[in-house]
């Protein structure tokens, strides 16, 4: 969703919305943290409607969306193509590889280190092939890791394109063992595809990526086109129309979970450099006009500060206008009368990306219990993890930081139960399973173990 700032000159400054905890109700304490990441029921019912097009008509209907929506590939199209050709989807690996060795030196050499930071903490995510237990003599119970056939990773474009979604994609399902990756993401409003994000494919040996976009490209990586083969689970943060069209998909194939804006919640007391914290509170900002911008202060004195160096730093800003607005939407300041109220507030709101400025930030680490990421101390700003520390940047919003972490190699694959049990284990536990079979009124399963030791239906 863009911004609308309006016609006139830019404001140089904006108020944050300011409250007291002191002074909120336990309802408006509610209201505060109160968002979703889940979609309306008329997005719902549009993307249905989307979806199932492209479900019946395959290429045919998600060209027609690409063009109608926006996402399709026009730049790729020959300049003698008659009107009304399609636009290609499937972008040839040669290209890929063209795009690669045409990156800027110092983007590649960017990239090059984001993928040796992220493989480096995801490995340690990788899980053993077979963990198993000897519950009693002659049962064992265990479970074996199997990496997904098929994954489609959607990498948000259009208004601008992010590289750093795709590593956070394919490196933690590469390291799964995943069998296959495909890519997709939208071209632009003018049918270009991003020369760095196809460079960043190539580098990373990607063969499978398409140029498409929102609802129609969750419905092609779901069910399958001519050209798109279908997937088993989808992953990857998108618009609002992606993340309805995801919640649609959802049982026929797996999906992360449904992405809403992105946000941010700075933690702050008197130690915290306010020139930090207000640029913190701008980058987040940058995302969009309902991404959250929230600052807990401990104390009047803090949210002064703050506010007076985002007065400073907001004119400075080249999107001047652009956060003007997204702040003036979105953007909250909440102060605390100590830290123990301030933390309980963190909690409540559950948010995307927690920056952690105060006294010995690490020591409140043991005391945050729901958060997608946590950025602790006064070197660690929310963009080094959105970028270069190798930490994931999918993260849970819309307070579903409450059950949901961050992508993880885990989310390319799933566990299988095993038990292998001997006559004697079965034993041991035929009077159990005889006796609540029979309470839960389930005769068969009672029979199928005594005829083990029977030799003969009774």
């Amino acid at each position: 969703m863009a911004v609308n700032p309006g016609d006139g000159p830019a404001p140089q400054s904006v108020r944050l919305r300011r409250v007291h905890l002191r002074d909120v109700t336990p309802q408006g304490r509610r209201s505060l943290v109160a968002r979703t990441a889940g979609t309306g029921a008329d997005l719902r019912s549009a993307a249905r409607e989307i979806v199932r097009a492209v479900r019946e008509g395959g290429d045919e209907a998600l060209q027609r969306f690409g063009v109608e929506y926006g996402g399709a590939w026009t730049e790729a199209l020959a300049p003698d193509a008659p009107p009304g050709t399609p636009a290609p989807i499937r972008v040839p690996v040669e290209q890929l590889r063209r795009a690669a060795q045409a990156l800027d030196p110092d983007v590649r050499d960017g990239l090059r280190l984001m993928e040796r930071h992220i493989t480096a903490f995801h490995r340690e995510q990788v899980p053993p092939a077979e963990q198993w237990v000897d519950v009693a003599p002659g049962i064992r119970v265990g479970r074996v890791w199997r990496p997904l056939d098929r994954v489609g990773i959607y990498v948000p474009g259009g208004e601008a394109a992010y590289p750093s979604s795709l590593l956070m994609g394919v490196v933690p399902a590469r390291l799964s063992g995943v069998g296959g990756v495909a890519v997709a993401s939208p071209a632009g409003r003018d049918g270009r595809v991003s020369p760095v994000l196809l460079g960043a494919a190539g580098l990373l040996g990607i063969d499978e990526y398409y140029v498409m976009g929102g609802a129609q490209a969750i419905g092609a990586l779901a069910y399958g086109t001519r050209t798109v083969i279908p997937v088993d689970r989808i992953v990857g943060p998108g618009n609002a129309w992606v993340t309805a069209a995801k919640l649609e998909v959802l049982g026929d194939v797996g999906i992360d979970l449904p992405a809403g804006p992105s946000e941010v919640l700075v933690l702050a007391d008197a130690t915290a450099d306010p020139a930090h914290v207000a640029a913190d509170l701008l980058s987040q900002a940058e995302h969009g006009p309902d991404s959250a911008a929230v600052l807990v202060a401990v104390d009047t004195s803090v949210a002064d500060a703050v506010q007076a160096e985002l007065d400073r730093q907001l004119p400075t800003q080249p999107r001047l206008r652009f956060l003007a607005a997204s702040l003036g939407s979105a953007g909250l300041m909440v102060v605390a009368d100590g830290l123990d109220d301030a933390i309980a507030f963190v909690n409540e709101y559950a948010p995307e990306h927690l920056s952690v400025a105060v006294q010995d930030a690490e020591s409140l680490l043991p005391r945050i219990r729901h958060a997608g990421s946590v950025f602790l101390g006064a070197y660690a700003p929310e963009s080094a993890g959105d970028y270069a520390t190798g930490s994931n940047h999918v993260l849970p919003t819309g307070r579903l930081a409450r059950a949901y972490g961050p992508l993880s190699v885990e989310d390319f694959g799933h566990w299988m139960q095993a038990q292998v049990v001997d006559r004697q284990g079965l034993a041991s536990i035929a009077p159990a399973v005889a006796a609540v079979a029979e309470a839960e009124g389930l005769i068969a399963h009672r029979r199928a173990v005594e005829i083990r030791f029977r030799g003969s239906a009774s």
